[in-house]
């Protein structure tokens, strides 16, 4: 790949990834405004499937149809391939957002912030140990270390933190998936191309997610104007967000790039303040910082 390639340039590097995360930073406020615009109850899991499962197919087929449009090759070049796909959509998307719902309904939100960041390290640390190219450096581990503290610092609260079942299992169930698919990113783009991978890894997973919810009598309960904006928003944020943040995989040290992820229960959590109208804290302000400070050091380290 030659150095033109805009994806390889720092710059444009940290402009990409912060544009996914600001991306998924809004899901998190516009997921809730979806349960209440779609009557989905804090306890219907198999709802919440549902609506994750519409919301992940549609961006995957907008993403195809993109790539379509394009005239890209797919560069699927035997079966291996195609089961290669199947596995990546249902590890990276049916698999870790299953998790992330089921764990989000029996935890509050700042524990559920804790354990999905912890994909993001988990990811640098399984990035050394699969790939020659993401090396492990005291300068890394120390950027790993403060990022972490700063989504710490969101999750503590006066009575201190309380482990519950099956939340943190469901939620420890989701970072493995997600930091597992952020493996298989690097592997599925480097044999076909990252548009259509990450179309058909999110229809697949998407599609899997919609027909098991509604089997299991999922449902979307009512259907609103505001609802189906959302729904639309969230379509969006997925097709974009995941199809720029697997070209950069494909491109740069999956650490160099999963580092960012860090931001999006910071930006979550203040987008939440914004557009929920929920109590700001003072600890937010601490976290970004620190935050902050873990990216600077691990894009600071030389890979």
């Amino acid at each position: 790949m030659t150095k033109e390639n805009i994806f390889t340039k720092k710059g444009y590097i940290q402009i990409f990834a912060m544009i996914a995360v600001i991306s998924w930073a809004f899901a998190f406020p516009l997921i809730k405004i979806g349960f209440d615009e779609f009557a989905i109850s804090s306890d219907d899991n198999w709802s919440k499937a549902l609506f994750a499962g519409i919301r992940f197919f549609t961006a995957g087929i907008l993403l195809i149809l993109f790539a379509m449009l394009r005239r890209l090759k797919t560069d699927i070049k035997s079966s291996s391939d195609i089961s290669l796909l199947f596995v990546f959509g249902f590890v990276n998307t049916a698999l870790h957002y299953f998790f992330f719902y089921l764990g989000l309904s029996y935890m509050d939100g700042s524990r559920s912030a804790l354990y999905d960041s912890l994909s993001t390290f988990l990811l640098i640390i399984f990035a050394c140990i699969f790939f020659a190219s993401d090396t492990m450096s005291w300068s890394k581990a120390i950027g790993c270390l403060i990022g972490f503290s700063g989504i710490l610092v969101i999750s503590i609260n006066p009575s201190g933190l309380s482990l519950s079942f099956p939340g943190d299992m469901f939620m420890v169930f989701n970072s493995l998936c997600s930091a597992f698919g952020g493996i298989l990113t690097r592997i599925v783009t480097k044999r076909m191309n990252p548009v259509y991978a990450t179309g058909l890894s999110l229809s697949i997973g998407g599609l899997v997610l919609m027909v098991v919810g509604f089997l299991m009598g999922g449902r979307l309960h009512r259907i609103t104007a505001t609802g189906l904006i959302v729904l639309i928003c969230l379509i969006l944020i997925s097709a974009v967000g995941f199809a720029l943040y697997n070209t950069l995989i494909l491109y740069n040290p999956v650490g160099n790039v999963a580092i960012f992820n860090s931001f999006i229960p910071v930006l979550g959590a203040l987008l939440s303040c914004i557009m929920l109208h929920e109590a700001f804290s003072y600890k937010y302000i601490i976290s970004a910082i620190l935050v902050t400070a873990g990216v600077f050091i691990v894009n600071k380290t030389k890979s």
